[in-house]
């Protein structure tokens, strides 16, 4: 497959066109014509691109790619390190974020609230990227963080009043604490999200509502791989998805 023709068919399935996003989505580095093998991954750190090196692969496609607004925009130390390696490889950097965080059947945020076992009823918010619906039985707070905590794989913290029944739920995957306010006016029992600030244990306490921080890296996993594999089957690319440890 011509990386080309992989770039268009990633913009129509993604739409990134549809979205304000902190970073350019689609091809951020670009490496030989022909695609056949692609590493998939959640953010393109120096380990993932010498874990695609390794596998000679031609594309690496993440959801957390380079080229952040605000960042400093010198090709120096860790970024030089990282793009020298890609270059000197041939290999090609595609990196979707808030595309894939809203795609309705591939992105973080649907893949998320299946692994919480939430039926979905709406989404809302900033860019559509608040996801709210419902448990199909109401369980304590304390209960639900620890099916979170084991389907996840990562201890996921509580704030809030554990013994809280939970029902409705709003949910957002990766850095979202900030849309905790707009997750209490839904009217929800429970926002999950992958990080936590301070001001989120106050606003768990006083508003009623549970906090639970899953991580951020866990809570985005399932996007990248649900990607990977529709890619691979919709295309016969050889698509792996390589898991690089985070504890955040």
């Amino acid at each position: 497959m011509q990386l080309t023709e992989l770039i268009r068919t990633l913009d129509a399935w993604l739409e990134p066109w549809r979205f304000k996003d902190y970073a350019p989505n689609g091809l951020q580095i670009e490496g030989r014509a022909e695609v056949r093998r692609v590493v998939c991954g959640v953010t393109a750190s120096q380990a993932l691109i010498d874990a695609a090196i390794e596998r000679k692969a031609d594309v690496i496609l993440v959801h957390h790619g380079y080229f952040w607004k605000n960042e400093d925009s010198r090709i120096t130390g860790i970024k030089r390190a990282r793009i020298a390696s890609l270059l000197a490889h041939d290999i090609s950097l595609i990196a979707y974020h808030l595309p894939l965080d809203g795609h309705a059947e591939l992105g973080n945020n649907a893949q998320l609230g299946a692994r919480l076992g939430c039926v979905a009823d709406g989404q809302g918010g900033e860019q559509n990227l608040l996801w709210h619906g419902h448990l199909p039985e109401a369980q304590s707070a304390a209960n639900f963080a620890k099916s979170i905590s084991a389907g996840l794989g990562r201890e996921a913290v509580l704030l809030g009043d554990e013994g809280a029944m939970i029902k409705r739920v709003a949910w957002c995957s990766g850095g979202a604490q900030g849309m905790f306010g707009d997750a209490i006016a839904l009217g929800v029992d429970a926002f999950v999200t992958g990080e936590v600030s301070e001001q989120n244990t106050h606003q768990a306490r006083e508003s009623g509502v549970v906090f639970i921080a899953a991580g951020h890296h866990a809570s985005e996993r399932y996007g990248i791989q649900a990607l990977g594999v529709h890619l691979s089957a919709m295309t016969g690319l050889e698509v792996e998805y390589v898991e690089i440890s985070n504890p955040i």
